[in-house]
Parts: C-alpha cells; sequence; structure tokens
C-alpha cells in the first residue's frame, strides 16, 4: 500500500518473506524515524533549541511547545543512533548537541532560544515532563554527543535538569521524569544526595501504586490506561537495562505483557482508552522495551508483528501527514482525542516505540519470522482483575474490546462530579470503536435518569472478574452523579456485570435503592453509518423502549455515528439485562464479503442468542440458544455459567 506516509517518510519496500504480516522490518523502522526527524526539523529555531511545529498551541505556550518538539524528537534520534553502535548518517546528534547549547544559555541574547526553567507542575510544569525525555536521549547517546560536549555546555545542561529533581511534579507518572534526569546524572559522575533522594522518592511511589499482574494505576486511585507501559513500565525497566541491572520492575513488565499482548487488534490497532492517545503507536513501546530487555513472555516473532502492526497501523491511516508531520489526533486530526496540555510536538513521545532500535541488526527481534499476534487466534476471554479489566478477542473480525469494571480518572481525595469522562468512565472499550464525546449521546453506558439529568458513572468499584474456558466476566458497582448534585439519593447504588462468550457481551446491571419515577438507559457501542462495523444492543429482561440515536460529532474513527439504545424505568430493587455485539465481519479483511448482508446477519444471529432470561432469587438466569446457561448473582457476587454437553 502506497500511503502518503510512505512517501513522506521514504519507506523502503516491504519485505513479507520476513515480515509476512506487516511487510516491515528494522529498516522500515530506521526510515520512519528519519523521515520523521527530517519533517520536524524542518521547523527548529535558528540555533535548534526549539522545533516550533505549526498548529494550534497548548496551554504551556509556545516556548515550551517549542522546547517539547525538541526533547520529544531527541528521543527517536536517541534511539536510531544507539542502536546503531553511534552511526549517524545523517548528523542527528550535531544538531541536538547545538540545541542543547542554545537552550541553556539563560534569558537574554540575540537568539532568545533559551528553555523555560523547570518549575512546580502547577506553576509552569511541562519543562519537567521534556527535561526525562532530554536526559534519556543524552544518556543513550553519551559517548557521541555528552561526553564530545564543551564542559560549560555540560555544566549549564546539569543547572537546568536539576530544575526538575527541585520542583514539585504532578502527583501520578510525573515522579518517574526527576528519577529519569537524576539517573542520567548519576551515569555521568554527577549524582548526589539530591538525585537519590529524587530517584528513592519515585520509587517508593511506585510501590504504592502498583496493583498486581503487572499493572499500577498513574497516581493514587484506579486510573489504568497506556501510562502502565509507556511510562510506569518504561522508565525503570530502561534505567536498569542502561544500568546492566536486574530489579522486580523487569519482572512486572513481563507479568504486564503476558495480558497487554492481547490488546493489540488484528489490524495492529492499540485500544483506545485513556487520555493522551495522539501518542498513537507510542502503545508499543512496552512490547519493544520488553523485547529488548528480555523481559518478556512474547516471542520474538510475536513482539516484531505488535510493533510494527502497531506503527503501520497509524502511518496507514493517515496520522503523518503529507508534510511528514504528527498530527494531533487519532488517524488524522481529531480534537477531540486531546487533551489541554497537547501541543503541536505532543504526538512525538510517539518516540518511545523506536526503544526497539535498541536491538541491534542481528537481535531475534529483527531476525526471527513474524508471527500471529494473540488476537489473530481464536475467540478469547481474558480477566485482569488487578485492574478489574476483561478483555475480550474475536478471531473472525480481529476486534479486541476491553470492559471497563475497574478504572476511573478520579484520585480518592477528588469529588465525584458530572459529566463522565469518555475516555475513562464508558462500559468497553475497543481497538475498532472510539467514544462519542460532547453533547452527543455516550455510547457503552447504562444510567439512571433523575428529573432530566442522567447520572455519571465516575467512579468505578471492583467486585471481580474471571475466567474459563471460551468465557469470562467482571463485575462493579458505582455511585450515579448527577449533574448540580442530589444528595436525595443517597442510597442509590448500581451493580454491573459483563459476561462475554465468543463475540457477544452479556451485560446485567441491578439498580438499589432507586425511587419511583428513575428512569434507566443502555446505549451500545458507537459506529459509523454503513459499516464495516455493526453494533447491536438487544433487551434481554427490564427494559421497555429500543430505537437508535444519531451521533453527528462522530468517534475519532468515523465521522459521524450511530448507536443502540434502550430505555425503561426502575422502582426499589431492579434488574436489566441486555446483549451486545460489536461485529466486524464485514470489514475488508474478511474477504470481500458484502457489507450489508454480514451486517444483517449479525444483527439476526444477536437476536436469536439467548432463548430466554428469568430472574432466580434476586439473580439473573440466561438460556442460551445453544443450550449454554448463565446465571449472574450480585449479593454476594457469584457468576457461574456452564457450557452445553
Amino acid at each position: 500500500m502506497n500511503t502518503p506516509a510512505t512517501a513522506a517518510l521514504a519507506l523502503p519496500e516491504e519485505d513479507r518473506e520476513r515480515s509476512p504480516r506487516t511487510g516491515y522490518t528494522r529498516a522500515h523502522w530506521e526510515a520512519a524515524a528519519d523521515g520523521l526527524l527530517a519533517a520536524a526539523w524542518r521547523h527548529a529555531s535558528p540555533h535548534g533549541a526549539r522545533l516550533d511545529l505549526p498548529g494550534r498551541p497548548s496551554r504551556s505556550g509556545t516556548r515550551s511547545d517549542g522546547l517539547e518538539g525538541y526533547a520529544r524528537t531527541l528521543l527517536a534520534a536517541a534511539f536510531r543512533v544507539a542502536g546503531a553502535d553511534g552511526a549517524d548518517p545523517h548528523g542527528w546528534l550535531e544538531r541536538y548537541a547545538d540545541g542543547l547549547a542554545a537552550g541553556t544559555r539563560g534569558p537574554g541574547g540575540a537568539d532568545h532560544e533559551s528553555w523555560p526553567l523547570i518549575l512546580d507542575y502547577d506553576v509552569q510544569g511541562q519543562p519537567m515532563v521534556e527535561a526525562a525525555s532530554v536526559a534519556l536521549g543524552l544518556r543513550l547517546t553519551r559517548p557521541w554527543l555528552w561526553d564530545r560536549l564543551d564542559g560549560a555546555v555540560q555544566d549549564r545542561a546539569e543547572a537546568w535538569l536539576r530544575g526538575a529533581l527541585r520542583s514539585l511534579p504532578a502527583p501520578c507518572n510525573w515522579y518517574l521524569f526527576p528519577y529519569s534526569v537524576a539517573g542520567f546524572l548519576e551515569s555521568v559522575g554527577r549524582g548526589d544526595a539530591e538525585t537519590a533522594r529524587a530517584r528513592e522518592r519515585a520509587l517508593e511511589l511506585l510501590e504504592e501504586w502498583y496493583r498486581g499482574q503487572g499493572w499500577y494505576t498513574d497516581g493514587d486511585g484506579r486510573a489504568f490506561d497506556h501510562y502502565n507501559g509507556w511510562a510506569m513500565h518504561l522508565y525503570p525497566v530502561l534505567d536498569d537495562h542502561l544500568s546492566g541491572t536486574s530489579s522486580r520492575y523487569g519482572d512486572r513488565l513481563r507479568e504486564h505483557l503476558e495480558g497487554y499482548g492481547l490488546l493489540f487488534g488484528a489490524d495492529g490497532a492499540p485500544l483506545h482508552m485513556g487520555r493522551s492517545l495522539t501518542y498513537r503507536f507510542a502503545a508499543a513501546a512496552a512490547v519493544a522495551l520488553g523485547a529488548v530487555t528480555g523481559r518478556t513472555p512474547l516471542s520474538p516473532g510475536v513482539s516484531r508483528r505488535l510493533m510494527s502492526g502497531c506503527l503501520r497501523y497509524f502511518l496507514d491511516r493517515g496520522a503523518v501527514g503529507d508534510d511528514g508531520l504528527l498530527s494531533l489526533g487519532w488517524h488524522g486530526p481529531h480534537t477531540a482525542t486531546l487533551q489541554p496540555y497537547s501541543g503541536p510536538a505532543s504526538p512525538y513521545w510517539a518516540s518511545k516505540a523506536f526503544v526497539g532500535l535498541l536491538a541491534p541488526a542481528d537481535h531475534p527481534l529483527w531476525t526471527d519470522t513474524e508471527r500471529a499476534a494473540p488476537s489473530e487466534g481464536g475467540d478469547r476471554a481474558l480477566a485482569l482483575p488487578a485492574p478489574g479489566l476483561l478483555v475480550q478477542a474475536t478471531g473472525a473480525d480481529g476486534i479486541v474490546r476491553v470492559h471497563n469494571h475497574g478504572s476511573s480518572h478520579l484520585r480518592p481525595f477528588e469529588e465525584e462530579k458530572a459529566p463522565e469522562d469518555p475516555h475513562y468512565d464508558r462500559l468497553a472499550y475497543s481497538t475498532r470503536t472510539g467514544p462519542t464525546s460532547g453533547a452527543d449521546p455516550a455510547d457503552n453506558r447504562f444510567t439512571l435518569v433523575w428529573r432530566g439529568r442522567p447520572g455519571a458513572r465516575r467512579r468505578v468499584r471492583p467486585l471481580g472478574a474471571g475466567h474459563g474456558e471460551g468465557w469470562g466476566w467482571a463485575v462493579s458497582w458505582h455511585r450515579p452523579v448527577f449533574e448540580g448534585g442530589v444528595p436525595a439519593l443517597p442510597a442509590l447504588r448500581v451493580e454491573s456485570a459483563t459476561v462475554v462468550r465468543g463475540r457477544y457481551e452479556l451485560r446485567v446491571h441491578r439498580v438499589v435503592g432507586a425511587p419511583e419515577g428513575l428512569g434507566a438507559e443502555a446505549t451500545g457501542w458507537a459506529v459509523g453509518p454503513g459499516g464495516p462495523v455493526e453494533s447491536v444492543l438487544v433487551p434481554l429482561y427490564g427494559w421497555t423502549g429500543r430505537d437508535r440515536v444519531s451521533a453527528p460529532s462522530g468517534t475519532a474513527f468515523t465521522p459521524s455515528a450511530r448507536l443502540p439504545r434502550l430505555t425503561g424505568t426502575a422502582s426499589g430493587t431492579s434488574l436489566f439485562a441486555a446483549l451486545a455485539l460489536l461485529d466486524g465481519a464485514a470489514a475488508p479483511q474478511d474477504g470481500g464479503r458484502e457489507a450489508g448482508g454480514a451486517q444483517a446477519e449479525a444483527a439476526e444471529a444477536a437476536e436469536a442468542a439467548v432463548a430466554s432470561v428469568t430472574e432466580d432469587g434476586g439473580a439473573l438466569v440466561a438460556e442460551w440458544a445453544d443450550g449454554a446457561r448463565t446465571r449472574i448473582a450480585f449479593a454476594p457476587v457469584r457468576i457461574e455459567h456452564k457450557e452445553a454437553r
């Protein structure tokens, strides 16, 4: 496929013998790095201290954005050159050396290129984020960059970097930024009590944030997202690798990758969930780091298939424009994907994926033949009780879904307020769909409506998760939060369960403490009109109304969207059940099947998949059309499933 990205980045011809699934080899990764760097450097300031990329500025301002461009692209250059044992055919490191000298020169002078000082996160914090990338870039390329700098420039660089050790980070993964700065300073003989304390402080917090199964929460609370891989694992494991040491952090990365390898669709897409999604193929950084360090359960051929599949997924879908720059968005530009801190250079945290280039050309990561991704086999269900997630992958269409019964973006001390955060609070996310946003109807939501106000699902409290052969389950509960606050409903509680079996999702909700006249509403997956993905939501118990609604603003995957909706009423203790289906059998890789016919077949199959649902002593019992039986109880939680004999 000769995409605009292929032309803009000057990628070589595909190698379908060594890489039968993606066509990408190490040469493609090197060419992608070189192409992205060349395009970004066309926007460099006169002395190279800033890369002032075009686009809307972030809330931190253009000066900080220019530093961001320098620092984040330095990571790509550093992985590129270090992985080639110092070979630098394009002279990248000389440019970064000049930029470092100009950026640390201090205010004043004719060039006005000095970098902003590193201050507390709530004053001028963004430079602390970029300091970590500068420090890692310098550490990775020490023999060819740092060791050749003038002593005065080294001293100025240290003075600027130490601002990260003396300022207050945001209470999350930001503590790993001074940790990385301190690691660099110690590696060049400039460590002291200040660097030691920065490292101790970060690792102490990392232990507090570890929840098990290789999953960290991003700060206090239960925020599980891509930061687990591209931050919480990457910084300490890379530090171990560069120091030649081994620790528990590598073991945790290995455990994380046992499940994370399944979170990439057969088309290469990572899961569309959480914030900073404009970092795109940085989602593959943990996979690459595991392969480089040997701390992975994945074979080299599977690791490269996941890495290259993720890179190619975005390059083939317009993430890089004709100008060779990464845009702010998901496929192409998409404002709803962004956060207020996103600036023109923010997408270049994608540079973290190039950590795989630290594996030399003769490493099995690059020489072994690509193997199938975990999502390319048969249907799979995998429970991750630590983060409260249930993974569902279907082999026929290669879609991976994650049912969220444990992640939310609230810290323990933060008040629960409406509205919801679309990237954290929905019931489910996938590799083929994105959440709706703004005033559009919310996808994948169960909500109660009180006096015209929908109740938001903000703090998700897990109640358990598990899986068996061919099926899995997860349960959670939450207290609905209404616009303006409704203290008159303190006893209201929603308990939610998802049971997956093959391509189907049985969604059950138990409402406790509902007053008379309380409305209930459920929605399914948001998909584009006319395919190639179909979304079905079949009412099974408790629902009285059914329709489809439009989301004119669309998602990151489609300009406009539609989603199925169910309505009903709750009173006292009420039970609701529905069968959801996200089906991609009409996708292009299906082999030419007619989209409309495939979607009609999927809808018809979903309607007939469950023969009956009945209530049994407060539990719901679903009898499947093929003879299987599922029983869901909430008090206490007990999920039972028996396949047909």
